[in-house]
Parts: structure tokens; C-alpha cells; sequence
């Protein structure tokens, strides 16, 4: 089986897309590195939940250290963005490219990302990041748009029967804010 790299946002993101990749004949070995998720608390619930489902399906799980100071560099002028926009590039795009650095120092030569497997992602915005990130490190990355043929309902239900933590916002500080906002 070919071993694909497959960049992790959270545990119920990566529930279909896991399951997909192993159907097609792959050995996903699951990357999570999210310097974006703010607070550092619902970081570690979500890098918890990531490990939980790990063990449950008895894959490899590769964590990097929090590191919000990465994303906080990216994001400096972006703050105002609406969600979709320049910052969510932006963060695609750094996260992507760590991935593939990551792929590339391992010897895999694909990955792929679970982001596309959100309804509120826009795919191209993805898929350009993760080619050009690609480019940049010598590997291929696989532009799976995960959201296809039930992608995202399929995660729900998944989430549900194995009683996952949910979040209710993206990940950044500022996607909290406009989500509050919204609500107002």
C-alpha cells in the first residue's frame, strides 16, 4: 500500500476521509499541526480526540507542538478577513506547506488534507495551496475533495455513533468572533 500523509484538522474531519483513503488502497498516516486553533484549551481537546480516534482504528498519528505564534505571523493585517477570504488562504497555505515539508523529510511522496471535507472551505483555496506546497517540496499532493458524494454527512454520522467532540467554530480566534458576531 502507498503511504499518503493525510494533514488532520480534527478528529471528526478525518473520519470519512481516513476510511476513503484506505478503500482506495492507501496507508494514511495522519499529520495534525493546527498552530491556529485557539484557545490552547480546545487545542488539546481536539489533539485528544484526534488521539483517541487513532487508537479506535489503530493508525499512525504524527502531533507537532502547539505553536499559535505561526499562525499569529500569517495572520498579522488579516484580522478583519471574512471568513473564506485572505487569512483562511493564508492558513491553508501554512499549514499545507508544513505538511509536505513533513512528507518530504519522511519519504512520502503524497498528502492530502481532511480541510476539504468541510461545506464551509472552498476546495480551489485548498487544492492551489496544497499544489503549490507540493511544488515547493518535491511530493504530490492528492486534491481530494472530500465533501463529494456525502463527504460531510458522512463524517456527521460517523461523529455521532462514536460520540466525538464537535466544535462549533473553524479553529481561529477570529472565526470565534465572527461566529459571535453572527449570533448577535
Amino acid at each position: 500500500m502507498q503511504k499518503v500523509l493525510l494533514h488532520a484538522c480534527c478528529a471528526v474531519c478525518c473520519t470519512y476521509p481516513y476510511k476513503l483513503l484506505k478503500d482506495k488502497g492507501f496507508e494514511p498516516i495522519v499529520y495534525f499541526y493546527n498552530p491556529n486553533i485557539y484557545p490552547h484549551k480546545e487545542h488539546e481537546i481536539r489533539l485528544n480526540e484526534i488521539i483517541e480516534f487513532s487508537k479506535k482504528e489503530n493508525f499512525e498519528l504524527i502531533t507537532e507542538s502547539y505553536s499559535p505564534k505561526d499562525f499569529e505571523k500569517i495572520s498579522q493585517g488579516l484580522e478583519n478577513e471574512p471568513e473564506k477570504g485572505l487569512r483562511c488562504e493564508k492558513c491553508f497555505e501554512l499549514r499545507l506547506k508544513k505538511t509536505a515539508e513533513k512528507a518530504s523529510k519522511m519519504g512520502i511522496n503524497c498528502f492530502t488534507t481532511t480541510l476539504s471535507v468541510s461545506p464551509h472551505k472552498v476546495s480551489k483555496m485548498i487544492f492551489n495551496a496544497g499544489e503549490k506546497a507540493a511544488k515547493e517540496n518535491n511530493v504530490t499532493f492528492l486534491a481530494y475533495d472530500f465533501k463529494k458524494q456525502n463527504g460531510f454527512k458522512i463524517t456527521q454520522q460517523i461523529a455521532r455513533e462514536n460520540n466525538m467532540y464537535k466544535q462549533t467554530y473553524c479553529g481561529c480566534k477570529y472565526s470565534i468572533r465572527l461566529k459571535s458576531l453572527q449570533q448577535d
